[in-house]
């Protein structure tokens, strides 16, 4: 599929080269339209009129479709367009509200399609706190001959990805469901991207924990770096069984000739699926090794401090017996007295420090 790995390409080059990925252009149709296109055979059209003269054109000629991008829109603004375009009410609540669970529902002819956007948040060193995986979402209704794309959060912009459809229009004029699965495949692209950066991040913990570098606070850093995967988990583990119903269950606007590029979606998202989970349960495992780790500091200090008592308990228990200050007690008036309890005391401590070394307590 040498348009796709194109698309991959650029994408990937513009991740690279830290791109901002807003799409700064504004249409005229209205500050939360990023842009509105008319394609025919999979070339872009003039389109100076509203949204409906767009789709009156489009039906008018029998060809071509509509795409318009929307970021962040209010129920009243996207009203109008779910009015032009027939939405079903509960996709328009869906799609402005935002929050959504990745899915795939159909509305009559119209697909809509819940994707969560996710992007590496790069970071000096990772703490406990440090934020790993932003997400956003991107909504997507998908009719006969229009697409509509709803943006929520400062990333996932589809400018690039569209510019890079524009440069292969025999990509572009199988029609909206081209357009589909490039905004998919451009998402769970990203999710792998993602992924890879995790895995420096999961390397570096498990490099800290069994090196002489590792400290108690270790557990709070890999306990964040399981929540922020958590993240990336809840963005692509729902989205598999969406995506392989549109690579196995021909239905419009999803044809048979765009259906074997769902089934590598597919195969993305089975991949990064069991990454996540590898990641996971490594991230178990270095959790369990590193409080094996603290338990054996803790116990070896309390040997250390348990020696150190039984040592220091020779001389308190000699001091204390001579401090009862009796009349008769032994060698009380003898001349060498004092040198022989002090030098038997060295003597014991001595024997009792060299003894606790040899058996690896001090």
């Amino acid at each position: 599929m040498p348009v796709i790995r194109r698309l991959r390409r650029v994408v990937r080059r513009a991740v690279r080269r830290k791109v901002d990925l807003s799409h700064p252009r504004r249409s005229p149709l209205g500050s939360t339209v990023v842009n509105c296109v008319v394609y025919e055979n999979g070339r872009r059209q003039p389109c100076d009129g509203t949204a409906a003269d767009a789709l009156r054109r489009v039906r008018k000629r029998g060809r071509g479709f509509v795409w318009i991008g929307l970021h962040e829109p209010t129920e009243v603004e996207f009203a109008r367009y779910a009015e032009v375009f027939g939405l079903h009410p509960l996709a328009v609540e869906d799609a402005v509200q935002a929050h959504q669970r990745p899915k795939v529902e159909r509305y009559g002819d119209t697909l809509f399609t819940a994707l969560k956007t996710c992007v590496y948040v790069p970071h000096d060193e990772l703490t406990p706190t440090s934020e790993i995986v932003d997400t956003g979402e991107l909504m997507v209704f998908t009719g006969p001959d229009f697409v509509i794309t709803v943006r929520h959060g400062r990333h996932g912009s589809l400018g690039p990805l569209r510019e890079s459809l524009e440069a292969a229009p025999e990509q572009l004029a199988k029609g909206p469901a081209a357009v589909l699965h490039a905004i998919a495949d451009q998402v769970v692209d990203d999710y792998l991207a993602v992924a890879d950066a995790v895995r420096d991040d999961v390397d570096d913990v498990e490099n800290v924990v069994f090196s002489e570098r590792a400290q108690r606070g270790d557990s709070g850093r890999i306990y964040q770096l399981k929540r922020e995967l958590l993240e990336l988990r809840r963005a692509a583990g729902p989205l598999e069984r969406p995506m392989l119903g549109l690579a196995t269950r021909p239905e419009p606007p999803v044809g048979p000739e765009i259906q074997p590029y769902f089934r590598d979606v597919v195969d993305h998202l089975t991949r990064l699926n069991e990454q996540i989970a590898g990641y996971d349960s490594l991230l178990d495992s270095i959790l369990q090794a590193h409080l094996a780790q603290v338990t054996v500091v803790q116990n070896a200090d309390m040997r250390k401090i348990t020696a150190w008592a039984a040592i220091i308990a020779v001389p308190t228990m000699v001091c204390g017996v001579y401090g009862m200050n009796f009349e008769h007690m032994p060698e009380l008036k003898w001349r060498y007295g004092y040198p022989l309890v002090i030098g038997l005391m060295a003597t014991v401590c001595v024997v009792l420090h060299r003894s606790f070394r040899r058996n690896g307590w001090l």
